[in-house]
């Protein structure tokens, strides 16, 4: 009895020491399964030298048994625009890695384009070699790479003109000196990364076309960020700024959009914005502080604040469409226009002088977020006048404001909308039942966002002609 107890612990203790040994050996079977979690690693438009987001993958040893990767090879070698991290060893071929079983290690990738390359946009491709048990398998790298001008905390000074040839990339600031002045050309891309505001002391000239407008955006376009808000600070017109016009530029996903700030410094608006478009701003679309601007044919859409006003000011907003829907980044919880005669410096309240004029405009909101959409507040002791001239809105009647033929919460029945599917269209609805058509007053505007005729009667609400 004592030999047979002795004999079932033997063959236990050597049941577990084999199947031990097995678990630490090495799979050199052609079928051992390996499984990569890309087939293919795809860039978006990446910036000559800026680099891209680091991209990743996992090999994968689906069997009971530690797996020997003879190599895991970037085929371009040391002279790929890509650069490969395996498991933790950043190299351009790594040999003999072993992977326990049903275990999995990560390939981390990044692409940095030669700005030699080309002036116009084009792929770079290349492909990592997994080698093991006598198979040979292949992940496939492909990026779009875009040579840029590259400007690093520069500052402009003097008369310079921006072309189109290439985008322009800002890294850390542009800001235009007191003196100096920018002259953006039709069909220029402007791309600001995260921390790097454009800043006017000087005068900012934007000469955008219909077909050839000037986009600001961040420099971020991978499919993950393309989108974001608050993705680079915005445009700042600051004091000493003047003489300012931007013509066709849309600017898109800033943390604040268009800032200006302080009165002029001579007879003319601080700030002169026609047929612009301003979409996804975090904080707020047009933020005016004690200045002066004049805006028409304008579509501020979907930003935190699409309009606000503080601090008095000069302002005549003319054809112009402020509209909000919540969507996955942004929430609708401030009204699309707010405005005041005021401000809070050092504890106390301080106001200034304010003319604000609205005239033939639409201020809407995704209904059940905000009651009012227009929020007009006033400190006495200033000269003080806010008109709403043939203006469509949701929400109440202020009374610090003068209304002449407003249309009050009725839907101005857009094109389309459709939050899930990031559908935003804007224009009025063909239905002869909108409410905006015909019912603005004649103005010297002659053209509408899309470049198109105003009626020669009575023109239709906001910043497109039906």
């Amino acid at each position: 009895m004592k030999y047979s107890l002795l004999i079932v612990a033997f063959l236990g203790s050597l049941w577990v020491f084999t199947n031990g040994c097995k678990k630490d050996s090495f799979i050199t079977s052609g079928d051992a399964r390996v499984r990569a979690t890309a087939d293919t690693l795809h860039f978006d438009t990446v910036f000559t030298t800026t680099g891209s987001i680091t991209k990743s993958f996992k090999i994968i040893n689906e069997n009971n048994q530690k797996l020997r990767l003879n190599r895991v090879k970037l085929m371009g070698g040391l002279s790929s625009a890509y650069k490969m991290n395996v498991d933790g060893i950043s190299s351009a071929e790594l040999t003999n890695i072993d992977i326990d079983a049903n275990d999995s290690i990560y390939v981390f990738v990044s692409v940095t384009i030669n700005p030699n390359l080309n002036n116009l946009a084009f792929i770079v491709r290349d492909s990592i070699l997994i080698d093991y048990n006598g198979n040979n398998r292949f992940v496939q790298l492909e990026a779009f790479g875009q040579n840029a001008n590259f400007l690093r905390n520069r500052v402009i000074i003097g008369n310079v003109v921006w072309t189109n040839n290439l985008p322009y990339v800002i890294l850390g600031s542009l800001r235009i000196d007191s003196t100096a002045s920018l002259t953006i050309q039709p069909g220029c891309r402007i791309y600001s990364h995260a921390d790097a505001p454009i800043i006017i002391d000087g005068t900012m000239i934007v000469n955008g076309t219909k077909s050839d407008s000037v986009s600001f955006s961040g420099d971020r376009l991978d499919p993950e960020y393309k989108d974001l808000p608050a993705s680079w600070p915005g445009l700042y017109f600051r004091g000493t700024s003047k003489n300012n016009a931007l013509t066709y530029a849309v600017i898109k996903n800033a943390y604040q959009a268009i800032v200006v700030e302080k009165p002029s410094v001579n007879a003319n608006p601080k700030l002169q914005i026609a047929q612009c478009i301003v979409d996804n701003a975090y904080d707020a679309g047009f933020l005016f502080v004690n200045t002066s601007v004049n805006a028409d044919n304008c579509l501020i859409s979907n930003c935190g604040s699409n309009i606000a006003i503080a601090y008095g000011g000069a302002y005549t907003i003319t054809h112009c469409t402020a509209a909000s829907f919540s969507n996955y980044y942004i929430s609708h919880k401030n009204p699309v226009l707010q405005v005041n005669n005021y401000a809070i410096q050092s504890g106390a309240i301080v106001s200034a002088n304010l003319n604000a004029v609205f005239r033939n405009c639409i201020f809407w909101g995704e209904e059940g977020f905000v009651e009012n959409e227009l929020v007009v507040n006033k400190q006495t002791g200033t000269s003080y006048t806010v008109l709403f001239d043939r203006v469509l809105y949701r929400g109440a009647v202020s009374p610090n404001a003068t209304y002449n033929n407003a249309i009050q919460n009725q839907d101005p029945l857009f094109d389309s909308i459709d939050v899930t599917k990031k559908i935003y269209d804007f224009h009025t609805s063909k239905s002869p039942a909108a409410p905006g058509i015909n019912k603005g007053v004649l103005t010297s505007l002659l053209k509408d966002l899309d470049n198109r005729n105003r009626n020669n009667g009575l023109p239709d609400l906001g910043c497109y002609e039906k």
